[in-house]
């Protein structure tokens, strides 16, 4: 590929010059359409990220002009001075616009390396066994060329079992990222030391609250948080804390979705202060093959162009079979088909499939330090 071009059509000026010549050539009007080679140069510079292609169009252009020039006996006339000054002009022009659009685009392609690079280190990537669940996350940003934006997730191990996190930082751009790695700093830590759910929660909310005060940026007075957390423990036994996030979705063995709606709301986190944060937590078992869904907002507010919001319980089922990856890439494939266009906000989903370890599988334990040992 030659930018979004493809190699073939590196021939579109020579093609186009060669169309001129002939027309010129073979008309019996008594008029030149030598100008015409003015447009050569200036296709040469779309069709191809080549810096010097743009001059070679322009040279050979200069040789065809003066060529049609003698061919008409109009060497002397303004028309050919003025196709002469005007083909050089474009190819100035065609230059200048194809080296900026090169360092435009290396531009962009550093800023995504920097992008990628960053999300793998704020939001790392999930191993299909966590403790006694299989995992898997999908996460699309909606910029066009970001990677990273501000949503955010997380499962780990503890010595309390498995522990998960996802959620939604109001706003956009680098005080959003900062406001994410702030929260996902805090879970990472408070979830191996922090017994309680709700007490996580509250560690994240102090976690917070202070970063929002040490990075001041446009808009600070204004962000929050909504999230959601789960812990799953080796027997099954589930609990559930949401701070103001859209409710999970457990998709049990019969096929039937359950919505895990808390009967009593909490705000997000960022709204009230810290120390008035006590969500309540909700307690669910899980059956051998259970499987909940955490997912941000730009799931479920993604809609049609008839604005019809996605129907994300209602899909669930039906893109449900083979294991969690394979279940998000169908869900999310099922999303844009929805849509029918790029997503308007970040989604992020997070499936845990509940599939306890048996007797005799290795079985994977936390140290202190929240390190994995085998046992």
């Amino acid at each position: 590929m030659t930018g979004t071009w493809p190699k073939t059509a590196l021939a579109l000026p020579f093609i186009g010059m060669a169309l001129v010549v002939c027309l010129d050539y073979f008309s019996t009007i008594e008029v030149t359409v030598e100008p015409a080679l003015t447009a050569v140069p200036a296709l040469a510079a779309i069709v191809s990220r080549r810096v010097w292609y743009p001059i070679l169009t322009g040279f050979l252009a200069e040789i065809a002009a003066f060529g049609l020039a003698g061919y008409n006996h109009v060497l002397g006339e303004s028309v050919h001075s003025a196709t002469v000054f005007a083909v050089a002009l474009v190819t100035a022009i065609s230059w200048v616009s194809a080296t900026l659009r090169v360092r435009q685009e290396q531009a962009l392609a550093d800023a995504q390396l920097v992008a990628e690079i960053a999300r793998r280190v704020l939001l790392r990537s999930v191993p299909d066994r966590v403790g006694s669940v299989r995992a898997a996350v999908h996460y699309a940003a909606a910029a066009a060329h970001a990677r990273i934006g501000g949503d955010l997730y997380e499962v780990v191990n503890t010595r309390h079992g498995v522990r998960a996190v996802v959620g939604d930082v109001r706003g956009k751009g680098l005080g959003a990222v900062e406001t994410a790695a702030a929260v996902l700093g805090a879970f990472r830590e408070a979830a191996h030391q922090e017994p309680a759910l709700d007490k996580v929660a509250g560690w994240l909310a102090v976690s917070l609250d202070r970063s929002l005060h040490e990075h001041e940026h446009p808009g600070v007075e204004e962000e929050f948080v909504t999230l959601v957390l789960i812990g799953v423990a080796p027997d099954g036994s589930a609990e559930i804390v949401n701070c103001g996030h859209p409710a999970p979705l457990l998709l049990g063995g019969d096929g039937v979705v359950r919505t895990l709606e808390l009967a009593e709301t909490v705000p997000p986190l960022g709204v009230l202060d810290p120390d008035k944060v006590a969500p309540p937590v909700q307690r669910v078992p899980f059956a051998p093959g259970d499987r909940v869904l955490l997912f941000t907002d730009g799931v479920i507010e993604a809609r049609d162009r008839a604005g019809q919001f996605y129907p994300l319980a209602e899909r669930f089922p039906a893109c449900a079979t083979g294991g969690p990856v394979e279940v998000l890439h169908r869900l999310h494939a099922d999303v844009v088909r929805h849509v029918g266009r790029q997503l308007g906000d970040d989604a992020a989903m997070l499936l845990l499939q509940y599939e306890p370890v048996t007797s005799g599988a290795p079985q994977q334990l936390p140290h202190q330090n929240g390190r994995l040992a085998r046992q």
